[in-house]
Formats: C-alpha cells, structure tokens, sequence
C-alpha cells in the first residue's frame, strides 16, 4: 500500500504468531489494491490499545475490521463492542483444540453485537480479505471492478482445466 493512501481496512491479530494465518487476508487486500494496516492488537495483553484502536477505527476512515484471534478469540467481539464499521473474525487454528475454541468464542456474539465469523484458519483469513473487498468495493469501483476480474479468472481457469488427470 502506498504510504499516501488512507487505510479503509484494518487487519488485527492477537499476537504476532497469528500473522502466518492473517497474511492470507493481507494477500487479499494486496491484490484488490484496498489500502489498509496491520496490527497486533491483544484483546488480553493491550486491552487499552484495543479500546483505543476500535473507538478511533471510524474517525481514522477505517470501514472495515479485520481480526483475528486464536484460543479463547476475545479480540474480535470486544472491537465489535466499540465500533460501529463492520468486524468480520478469523478464528485462528489454535494447538490446544484447532481452532474449535477460536471459532466458538468468535460467532457465539450475544444478540446486539455482531461479528462476521469466516472459516477456521487460512481459508478464513483469505475469504476475509476478500469480503472486506467486498464490502469496500460497494463505494469504490475500482475495487469492485478487481473482485469481479479475480473472480472471473477463477472461473475461467476451473472452465480451461476440466481434467484433473491432466498437468
């Protein structure tokens, strides 16, 4: 992202070993050419930092959150709690229970304060980025104009290899 630009996405993480996972999302945004920052943020060891960075998300132009969280996922649901731009929560594939606890910490939201939950791990992180593309092409065209282009290469490439037995 070029230094100029103002970030509209925000992709947090709990702590430094969730970037392996979250680099997925970053990927995304990358090819999208979505400005956006990233950050650890730690729901636990930072709680001020959290407050701060999900409080001052909208008056910063941020239009979407990315957060990601592994284990008991607090991080997702309390920037949920002080900001009102959408936060879509990457469950973080955890060692203790892979991911199952990330997962249940991040969509069990109470009625009132949502949060997008996408899938456990890399998968998660990548259709995250590719939501908050989504979500910010619907003002931006150019945006929007990649997402179509990316998704029709998908297709076009599923449709110009039908073989699977064939290299």
């Amino acid at each position: 992202m070029p230094v100029s630009e103002q970030p509209l996405v925000g992709v947090i993480m709990g702590s430094k070993s969730d970037w392996p996972t979250m680099q997925h999302a970053v990927d995304m945004l990358v090819q999208f050419d979505v400005p956006h920052e990233v950050k650890v943020v730690s729901a636990h060891r930072t709680p001020d930092l959290m407050f701060d960075y999900a409080e001052t998300a909208e008056s910063r132009g941020l239009q979407v959150i990315i957060a990601g969280a592994g284990g008991a996922a607090h991080l997702p649901g309390m920037v949920a709690a002080k900001t009102l731009i959408p936060v879509l929560g990457v469950p973080v594939k955890s060692r203790a229970l892979n991911g199952q606890d990330s997962l249940l910490s991040i969509v069990q939201m109470p009625g009132g304060i949502p949060v997008g939950t996408l899938a456990i791990g890399d998968a998660g992180a990548k259709n995250a980025g590719i939501l908050a593309a989504q979500i910010i092409g619907n003002q931006n065209t150019s945006v929007r104009e990649a997402v179509r282009a990316w998704r029709q290469a998908q297709t076009d490439f599923v449709l110009e290899n039908p073989d699977p037995s064939i290299d």
